[in-house]
């Protein structure tokens, strides 16, 4: 269960997975929000769960971007957190941010860190594209991509954003919890992605006590989850298998580590420091 503490009025520790990529943490005093993508639509995708209310995102402190891409960096949804949020952006984004009205914005490079009030954050590496329209193209904002590592409270938190498996993912661990991306937003994946197998290796390697699976289940392109015959059906696959096959591949690989699958809008049971996380769970709406 989560932690009862209370500094600066914030109950210490909670985390909820909004959805996608976005996760909102309450720890050290702090509110946290990753890549948020808080509305209905993000272009050509829709959202395929319920749009979160204002309640999951108000309060927030300090927002981590963790690469350019629109489902991560959705300028709607920065908006409805208003102009004056705090936002860490990759190094080499930050001007492009600043251009569109955000005025606190900053960067982190790989090794960077800041802190907001008790909760230290450093920037990891990820193998992902970081131009802002893909990785084919050259025009454009362009910075690389990072994942994040959160600590306070006694816990140390990674929060991977987009990326593949890479040499040297085994220096980020042990941690108390991983958000560890398992699809993505379509029927299929392209390079720079973990698949559900790719992220129980990742688990392997980072030895997190609790491993959550994100980025799935949240956003599809509009109207393929109801097709008929063969796309269709993939599709909806694609949004309510990933994780499940995640957890099954990582109680293979017989790790200590626990899986917390949960759905988005859900939230997750963040261990204490220095008690045994829960056992595999399947948590549903809140």
């Amino acid at each position: 269960m989560p932690g009862t503490r209370n500094t600066r009025g914030v109950t210490d520790p909670t985390m909820r997975f909004i959805g996608h990529s976005t996760v909102r943490m309450d720890l050290g005093g702090t509110t946290v929000l990753t890549d948020p993508v808080l509305t209905a639509r993000v272009g050509p995708l829709s959202r395929v769960t319920r749009t979160p209310d204002a309640a999951s995102y108000t309060g927030v402190d300090l927002v981590l971007i963790s690469h350019l891409h629109a489902d991560h960096l959705h300028l709607p949804s920065l908006r409805l957190l208003g102009e004056d949020v705090r936002i860490a952006v990759p190094h080499g984004a930050g001007a492009w941010l600043r251009d569109r009205g955000f005025r606190r914005v900053e960067e982190l490079d790989v090794g960077g860190q800041l802190t907001e009030r008790d909760v230290r954050v450093t920037a990891t590496r990820a193998v992902h594209s970081g131009h802002r329209w893909g990785p084919r193209l050259t025009h454009g904002p362009q910075s690389p991509a990072i994942g994040h590592m959160l600590e306070a409270n006694g816990l140390r938190i990674y929060l991977a954003g987009d990326t593949d498996l890479f040499d040297g993912m085994s220096s980020l661990g042990p941690v108390d919890v991983a958000a560890l991306p398992v699809w993505g937003w379509g029927p299929s994946l392209g390079p720079g992605h973990l698949t559900p197998q790719d992220a129980a290796v990742a688990v392997g390697r980072i030895r997190p006590r609790l491993a959550v699976p994100v980025h799935w289940g949240t956003l599809a392109p509009m109207g393929l989850p109801r097709a008929p015959g063969r796309p269709g059906a993939r599709m909806r696959r694609a949004l309510v298998e990933p994780p499940r096959e995640f957890a099954a591949a990582v109680r293979r690989a017989r790790t200590p580590s626990r899986v917390v699958i949960s759905e988005p809008g859900g939230s997750v049971p963040v261990p204490d420091p220095g008690t045994d996380p829960p056992p595999d769970i399947t948590a549903g709406w809140t």
